[in-house]
């Protein structure tokens, strides 16, 4: 059995939009079908097919052609919205898999090393699918309409989503086809394939923020192979914790929010010599940093507020200052995430985030000729990886005693040397340099947390100048803005207090950074 590719563009919605997508003049209905999927999906008790990137699914589908069933072993998808993955079909008797015909897939390689476990049911998805067939611009898009639910053992997750696959013809018509309907349909990126928004359902991971997964890297990718994963991987991170934050304002959702941006806005600077004579990567870095710009104030109150005044209350509680300090910088951080939610919500940066992924995945930059996007991904990186070590050794030197604009600087810098290990972390699996990338992540971690409390601090003292003087405040506002503001005095005199032995501590991280030897080389 030879594996077919599936690329099609995935986007979430409610069910509101997704009646208005029904009936939008741009998808019309002829040669509509409707079929009923019910599909199961497979693992062994271990996870061993979850462990090896692929999921196991038996569906049967009930449609005016009559019923059949399918079994399907899928490559785990990476990145959002646009989906690249192998899959493997096949037709079979029966709802229960048919270990037989999983032989000729990774899935039957998989299951024989661990010695032919028993497979079982995890969960089931029920979906109404509505298909439409369409030409868009020169080319043909089979568009899909998905509505129904994940039924696991803790209960029901619903469906409601859009696919855009191109049958046939320019991938930049598939992405102008988004374009237009996100401007008149709320449409927002899909992040999760419904198999993994099934396992993330029985963990419990759907309501929770989460970290950066690792960029999956082929060792023999070229440098534009390696900027599309990273690019993909970081709008997934990015599109995990958005949909997290609009739904509970956790704050540790809007930090990773900022942390897949930031890496983002890293990955378009390491890999600017791809995109010499496209002006569009310049154009969408910049506008990505002005309209996050706000995200910025929101993140600092939920640092200052938990990491910063709530030890102080803690050590001082009978200081009513402090607790007149939070009461104030409360408020303002529910107004700072309101501005967040309000960004979040735009048309605008729907738009965004489709615009990026359509110049990621069929932007001028991959047309050009092929130059420093054709290079080995592995002689890009060393050479990307050892210009900002570099840089920080050069600014670094005397670290405690540079002025704090300065250091800010390194800190820029350690940051985005950081993000690019973490990118081409793939490239370098191998033994040694897998045991050189550890040790270098580590004592690179070290710097970057000195130099994260140091910023901390001046953060804390931003904070504290930002704040209303007292003659601009009402009783009504707030009962005693005097004693907040000295207390916001208090509590920068004693994080500054830690800021000596921060920077004697920064200055040892640098130099022990520079002993460990690159893992590049």
């Amino acid at each position: 059995m030879t594996a077919a590719r599936e690329i099609e563009l995935k986007l979430d919605c409610d069910a509101a939009d997704l009646a208005a997508l029904n009936l939008h003049p741009l998808l019309p209905s002829t040669d509509e079908r409707t079929i009923a999927l019910r599909a199961t999906y497979y693992d062994t008790d271990a996870g061993d097919l979850r462990a090896a990137g692929l999921s196991l699914r038996v569906r049967r589908e009930t449609g005016p052609g009559g019923e059949r069933v399918i079994q399907t072993v899928k490559a785990q998808a990476q990145g959002a919205g646009l989906f690249d993955r192998a899959e493997w079909e096949q037709a079979i008797a029966g709802p229960a898999p048919d270990r037989a015909a999983l032989d000729d897939t990774p899935a039957g390689k998989v299951l024989e090393r661990a010695g032919e476990p028993e497979i079982a049911a995890r969960f089931s998805t029920v979906i109404e699918r509505v298909m439409r067939p369409i030409r868009y611009g020169a080319s043909a898009i089979a568009v899909t309409l998905d509505r129904g639910r994940i039924e696991t053992p803790g209960g029901a997750v619903p469906v409601c989503e859009a696919e855009l696959e191109l049958t046939e013809g320019d991938p930049a018509d598939l992405f102008a086809l988004a374009q237009a309907l996100v401007e008149t349909v709320p449409l927002r990126l899909g992040a999760l394939a419904k198999g993994e928004r099934g396992e993330a359902a029985l963990a419990g991971r759907l309501d929770r923020p989460s970290k950066a997964e690792r960029v999956p890297l082929d060792p023999g990718a070229d440098a534009g192979e390696a900027f599309t994963a990273v690019a993909r991987a970081c709008l997934r991170h990015l599109r995990l914790n958005e949909a997290v934050f609009l739904d509970t304002r956790d704050p540790e959702a809007l930090h990773q929010i900022r942390v897949a941006l930031r890496r983002l806005r890293s990955a378009f600077t390491l890999f600017r010599p791809l995109f010499a004579a496209d002006p569009a990567a310049a154009t969408l870095r910049d506008e990505i940093k002005r309209v996050t710009e706000p995200f910025g104030r929101a993140r600092n109150l939920d640092v200052f507020l938990d990491e910063t005044l709530a030890p102080e209350i803690e050590r001082r509680p009978d200081e009513a200052g402090l607790h007149e300090l939070r009461a104030l910088l409360g408020a303002e951080r529910e107004r700072a995430a309101t501005a967040v939610l309000a960004i979040l919500d735009s048309a605008a940066w729907r738009g965004l985030i489709i615009d990026l992924v359509a110049w990621i995945e069929a932007g001028p930059w991959r047309r050009a000729a092929k130059t420093e996007r054709s290079r080995p991904a592995e002689e890009f990186a060393a050479e990307v990886l050892e210009r900002l070590r570099r840089r920080i050794k050069r600014r670094g030197r005397r670290l405690d005693r540079l002025e704090p604009e300065e250091r800010h600087r390194v800190r820029i810098e350690a940051k985005k040397l950081r993000y690019g290990a973490e990118f081409f972390a793939g490239l370098y699996t191998e033994g040694k340099a897998r045991r050189r990338h550890k040790a270098f992540v580590t004592a690179l971690a070290a710097l970057q947390d000195r130099l994260g409390a140091l910023n901390d601090i001046a953060t804390a003292h931003e904070i504290g100048a930002d704040l209303v003087p007292p003659e601009r405040r009402t009783a009504d506002d707030f009962p005693d803005p005097a004693a907040a503001l000295f207390s916001a005095g208090l509590v920068a005199a004693d994080v500054e207090a830690r800021a000596r032995t921060l920077l004697e501590e920064a200055a040892q991280a640098h130099a022990d950074l520079l002993e460990v030897r690159p893992f590049w080389r």
